[in-house]
């Protein structure tokens, strides 16, 4: 018997993707059907389905369990579910589509199908609702508004088959590892207790910190890394993973750390993200999630430890997976070492601090990073990234 947490409603994993022996027949059969284009965060939404990442949902949400999850973070059926899983579509496309009807879901950049859908429910929503509670703003500057602002006027809501896993497990090979897989690596290992660390960003001192902190508590890290579609600036993940590796063979004890990708594309959502990471990584088999600073945040719109304080508004059993919560992380000159906000006494003049775009601008700029901020080995790698651009 496995000793991991068991996936999100207490189930088993649902992989809402077709057998492979039955996916030509039914990728034929899916050509003659009504075609429904989706963007680049619903494709990456029916990965998530065929990976069973967003187990227990058969498909995308209908009305009741769209605004129940906007509002209370609740589906129709009491299910805590904290960001709507949602398909829209133009209004002459859905009034063309009858409930019942069978769809063909294709991807609106490479014009694959990629799964079929049954369509059961049809309805418009209020964006600025949605992005009230979801997000906390209307504010379009916000990537994630705006994606909001930017759907069809028309959601779709019904069942899934994926038929395509795309390109990402190809791609990643090395990364990609379904929610059955990496349970049965951390089972392989020995593990039952496994703390999940998010990212989308090249890891340096501080990261490096909490996942040395994790390891303290748990049996292991999975460092789960955004492999979908990332914002102007962000660093490409064949890169980002390349720097990670660096510091994984050259910081960490052998055997106690994963890396690891999936194809999610980022809401910037922040406390409520930060809670959807949560239930993702129990389906994957972790125990724990690491919460840092402004997890998931975006700009100024959520303050450093909101996304600490929302699991704290949750109801028991909402959720089976914690969060590590952990402080603001740095180096401090006097400490000589690394710290948090919570064991370092000394002023903020004696801790080294570089942001993400100070950062970017030092690479840039083929500036030294210092070593208190980031290992030399990850700081190489990047080097060799910004170089190649110029």
């Amino acid at each position: 018997m496995s000793k991991l947490v068991s996936p999100h409603g207490g189930g088993e994993l649902k992989s809402l993707l077709v057998a492979e022996v039955e996916r030509a027949a039914e990728l034929e059969r899916a050509r003659g059907l009504k075609q429904v284009p989706m963007t680049s965060k619903e494709t990456s939404d029916v990965l998530m389905f065929a990976m069973a990442a967003y187990t227990p949902l058969d498909g995308f949400m209908n009305e009741a369990d769209w605004k129940g999850v906007c509002g209370s973070m609740k589906m129709t059926d009491g299910l805590f579910w904290p960001i709507p899983i949602t398909l829209s579509a133009a209004q002459d496309l859905a009034d063309s589509i009858g409930i019942g009807e069978e769809v063909a879901l294709v991807d609106g950049e490479s014009g694959d199908i990629m799964a079929v859908m049954q369509v059961s429910d049809k309805y418009s929503i209020d964006k600025e609702f949605e992005c009230q509670h979801v997000y906390a703003t209307t504010d379009t500057a916000h990537p994630g508004v705006a994606k909001v602002m930017e759907q069809e006027a028309v959601n779709l809501g019904g069942s899934v088959r994926v038929l395509n896993e795309g390109e990402y497990k190809e791609k990643y090979s090395d990364l990609y590892f379904s929610c059955a897989e990496s349970r049965a690596l951390f089972t392989q290992k020995g593990w039952s207790e496994v703390a999940a660390f998010q990212t989308r960003n090249p890891m340096h001192r501080s990261h490096e910190y909490l996942a040395k902190i994790a390891i303290e508590i748990t049996d292991g890290v999975f460092i789960h890394q955004v492999l979908g579609k990332l914002k102007p600036g962000d660093i490409p993940a064949e890169t980002r993973t390349k720097a990670i590796q660096a510091m994984i063979d050259n910081y960490f004890v052998e055997g106690t750390v994963i890396q690891g990708g999936y194809p999610i594309e980022m809401r910037y959502a922040g406390p409520r993200e930060a809670l959807i990471h949560a239930l993702i990584r129990q389906n994957f088999g972790c125990s724990h999630l690491i919460v840092g600073r402004d997890h998931a945040g975006v700009g100024d719109y959520y303050g450093p430890f909101d996304a600490h304080h929302i699991f704290d508004t949750l109801w028991d059993g909402a959720l089976e997976t914690q969060a590590l919560k952990i402080d603001i992380t740095f180096y401090c000159n006097k400490c000589n070492g690394m710290a948090t906000a919570k064991t370092c006494p000394h002023d903020k003049s004696d801790q080294v601090h570089i942001s993400g775009t100070q950062q970017r601008e030092m690479l840039t700029a083929g500036e030294d990073i210092p070593p208190e901020f980031s290992r030399p080995e990850v700081v190489k790698v990047l080097q060799e990234f910004y170089a190649s651009q110029k």
